[in-house]
């Protein structure tokens, strides 16, 4: 019998849910808290709790910035706008980084190659610094292709912020510490509409996530709902980690985690990532 996991999209995908689903699948918190000091980023502080969604108990993974550090551009707004629609219960963890040795005064706009660096300069694993500079590739590829520029040019307003960082950088510790080779995806639901970024009002999806879509081949269903279900973190994840879109045709679930979106949407708001077992 063969483990894998399954990532269910059915309300969109993003960094934070990730992780958070992760978390509640398993990884081990501790160890990426202490991973995640070694980046050496300053002005953040994270909170993993317990929040309930659409009357389902999911984890939450929070990035929460101070002032000096707060990106405003669409993607973070999505993760940490005013319309956050959480009831917290237990605040399981809250851990603050007073390290300034990277991030200086310019945490809005990072090259590919600084947060390459920031990455290579950290106490993750070999395996996990491979997956997060995948996932920061791909997005770099997703902008650059939108702004017509290189991927060494592409300055990450977007992406470059502390809190994206840490996202990516969780994530791909959280992914590394399971262990599973094989990853499962068969579809990435996304929403409707326009919303506000730092380069005016753009459709959805937006352009990174739309190029990054077209690249990977990643299999995309529009939903009813007003509102950006993907985000490019999101999108990025998706194509750096699918080995397979097609489920097996049978298979035994495991154990199941749940991960948080942030907003209020006319879905649950919630990533499931399964571990199933297969022949």
């Amino acid at each position: 019998m063969k483990k894998a996991l399954y990532f269910d999209c059915a309300s969109g995908i993003s960094g934070d849910m990730s992780v958070a689903a992760l978390l509640d699948l398993g990884a081990d918190k501790k160890m990426l808290l202490d991973t995640l000091d070694s980046l050496n980023l300053s002005g953040y502080k994270i909170e993993i709790s317990e929040v309930e969604k659409s009357g389902i108990a999911a984890c939450d993974f929070n990035v929460l910035l101070d002032k000096k550090h707060e990106n405003h551009d669409h993607d973070m707004e999505y993760l940490h706008g005013k319309t956050q629609e959480h009831s917290h219960k237990e605040c399981q963890c809250e851990h603050e980084h007073p390290h300034n040795i990277h991030t200086h005064h310019h945490h809005e706009h990072r090259s590919l190659p600084d947060i390459l660096s920031i990455l290579e300069h950290s106490d993750m694993t070999v395996g996990a610094k491979s997956m997060a500079s995948k996932i920061f590739e791909i997005l770099a590829e997703g902008e650059a292709h939108a702004h017509r520029v290189p991927k060494e040019q592409v300055h990450f307003h977007e992406v470059g912020a502390v809190d994206s960082i840490v996202d990516i950088a969780a994530f791909a510790i959280c992914m590394d510490f399971l262990g599973y080779e094989e990853v499962f995806l068969p579809v990435l639901k996304e929403g409707q509409g326009t919303i506000r970024c730092q380069h005016g009002i753009l459709p959805i999806p937006v352009p990174a996530t739309s190029n990054i879509v077209c690249a990977h081949n990643l299999p995309l269903s529009i939903l009813p709902v007003q509102g950006e279900l993907v985000t490019p973190t999101g999108a990025a994840i998706a194509a750096a980690i699918t080995t397979s879109f097609t489920l097996p045709e049978t298979f035994q679930i495991n154990k199941i985690g749940i991960g948080a979106g942030k907003r209020k949407y006319e879905v649950p708001g919630i990533l499931r990532v399964m571990e199933i077992q297969y022949c």
